[in-house]
């Protein structure tokens, strides 16, 4: 196949020399090349409560501030600096200060209960923590051994932005190969896993991803999924600080701010997880809905003549043809829409490119920095998540099925260095030779566009020895996102004897839907009703399938499952 030869990095040689001499600079001096090439530029953006937004040269006095003030608390290389709030520009700031001052970050889910932070706390042995206004007091209160500061100008003595030092300090400064950051992927309680991620890992990969996607300074990242999580924090805050492109932080996925903060940041760069993209494409369609059957119908065959156009000729003729409805639904600025975090339904990736939107799927996981593949706006394959990165990192099938169908191992830059003090957890996965097995099966078509069909520990074997995934069954309900608020779908044991395993979907209906059968949750008669309707849909979505894949039992949920704060279940309770 034919290589892409594009090098968005190849400007670096221009400061190669000058501002770094590794061969990635970190991101302390990517950001300062960012800073001299748009110093003037938009670089961080909060509307809460007023809009308030710090250009890059601003930015930039911030963070040496506070990490000249980090130096002068006798924060040195190799420290480490625990950060957990809502995404804000003083978090921002926390995080490339603690960079700054040549330490390492720790980035802590904000939205876990006080003990399991103090649990991740104890985990990653921080000499100082900076949290938000509503968990400040209790941790002030333990009195551990960090030291406490706020995000938040509710306690000013200690507000990030009031922090500086007394006089000038000398800095050591981090080099590529340095820990950048301890990402707390899973185990809360108990011993966590922390994945130790360098800056030649996250720099590497943030440019790295671009050859599959470019992306200007004139673009708006909108950070509204946590910025803690891997995905936000390269894909959104990393890629955005590297071409000196404005970052937008929101605060909430609740509709209306959401919709007032894509309009009024003018948002060019959305980057979500596959339930807020069906949530807002759920919408946009009963919006279309509610105008009639006639409108509705002649919309739908616009929004294909629109696709046919676009896989024809590569041009996108629908940010024109729908203009109003893009409008109504604030999202008419929006350049490019980017799923990740979990498998789209191809039926709504496909949806979003008819109404005008280049929208694109990623895969990556924490201990690839995480991005490893994109699919590119110009030759994307709907069914796919996407392209990846050779000739800059290999990726391989381990021991493939008849239909090449295997484990996904990856070796390459933004591989990571292993498990916080946990060397038998990185063995299982990481191999002397920087092979990375990532648990994801999936299979690689000729031209390097990776097929994912879940995660192997997930994987359902049938009577007749057939293997099932999960994430495949579950993303054929995404169309019917006003009726299934979530799915989740496992074996269960038919026969104790055979062992042999059958298809069980756990459900919870949505509000919405409950109110349209005009029966209320909770109730036998209404059970009975939404059991009824239910199992309708269901018989729909496995005619779809091979009789080995169709869901055989249904289970109504009275409360929603856990989720993740990337919106996606946490298994281990369906078990």
């Amino acid at each position: 196949m034919k290589l892409v030869e594009r090098k968005p990095w190849a400007f670096l040689d221009d400061w190669r020399g000058k501002e770094f001499s590794g061969e990635w600079p970190t991101l302390p001096e990517m950001f300062r090349i960012s800073v001299k090439r748009y110093g003037e530029r938009n670089c961080f953006t909060a509307f809460e409560p007023d809009r308030v937004t710090l250009t890059y040269a601003e930015a930039l006095e911030r963070i040496e501030k506070l990490a000249s003030w980090l130096a002068e608390q006798g924060i040195k290389r190799g420290d480490h600096v625990a950060v957990s709030g809502k995404n804000s520009p003083e978090w921002a700031v926390v995080y490339m200060a603690t960079l700054f001052a040549g330490a390492t970050v720790i980035p802590i889910d904000y939205a876990l209960h006080d003990h399991e932070i103090e649990n991740l706390l104890n985990a990653s042995e921080p000499k100082l923590f900076f949290v938000d206004e509503e968990k400040h007091d209790h941790f002030v209160s333990l009195k551990k051994r960090w030291s406490v500061y706020s995000l938040s100008k509710k306690y000013m003595d200690t507000y990030v932005y009031g922090l500086s030092a007394s006089s000038a300090v000398k800095i050591e400064p981090a080099t590529e190969t340095d820990l950048a950051a301890i990402m707390f992927t899973s185990g809360t309680t108990g011993t966590p896993k922390g994945v130790m991620l360098t800056h030649r890992n996250l720099v590497s990969d943030c440019y790295i991803a671009q050859t599959n996607l470019a992306i200007y300074p004139t673009d708006v990242f909108y950070a509204l999924l946590p910025i803690h999580h891997s995905y936000t924090m390269l894909a959104v805050f990393i890629e955005a600080m590297s071409v000196g492109a404005e970052i937008v932080f929101g605060k909430s996925m609740a509709v209306s701010k959401m919709l007032k903060e894509l309009r009024e940041g003018k948002i060019t760069m959305l980057l979500g997880v596959p339930l807020l993209f069906n949530k807002l494409l759920a919408g946009i369609m009963k919006g279309i809905k509610e105008k009639g059957p006639l409108v509705y119908g002649l919309i739908k065959t616009m929004m294909g003549i629109s696709y046919l156009v676009k896989k024809l000729t590569g041009t996108n003729p629908g940010k024109k043809m729908f203009r109003a409805v893009l409008d109504k639904a604030s999202l008419s600025t929006v350049r490019i829409a980017i799923s990740g975090g979990g498998p789209l339904a191809a039926s709504i990736f496909r949806m979003y490119n008819e109404l005008g939107i280049d929208f694109i799927q990623g895969y990556g996981l924490t201990e690839t920095s995480p991005i490893v593949t994109l699919n590119p706006i110009e030759n994307f394959k709907i069914d796919s998540v996407g392209r990846n990165f050779y000739p800059y990192m290999e990726m391989k099938i381990l021991d493939p099925d008849e239909k090449g169908i295997g484990e996904i191992a990856i070796k390459g830059p933004m591989v990571m260095l292993g498990y916080y003090k946990m060397p038998e957890e990185t063995a299982k996965v990481l191999s002397a030779d920087g092979w990375f097995k990532t648990g994801d099966l999936g299979w690689i078509d000729e031209e390097n566009y990776v097929y994912l069909c879940g995660r192997a520990k997930n994987m359902i074997v049938t009577e007749g020895g057939k293997n099932v995934y999960p994430e495949e069954i579950e993303n054929a309900f995404q169309l019917y996102y006003n009726e299934i608020e979530q799915i989740t779908v496992q074996g269960y044991i038919m026969d104790k004897e055979t062992k042999s395993e059958g298809i069980e979907a756990l459900v919870y209906p949505t509000d919405d839907f409950y109110k349209r059968l005009n029966v209320m949750r909770g109730a036998p008669e209404g059970e009975d009703a939404m059991r009824s309707a239910l199992d309708e849909i269901i018989d729909k979505v496995n005619k779809t399938f091979q009789p080995y894949q169709r869901i055989s039992k249904l289970t109504i949920l009275a409360e929603p499952l856990e989720m993740t704060t990337t919106r996606k279940v946490k298994r281990t309770y369906t078990k």
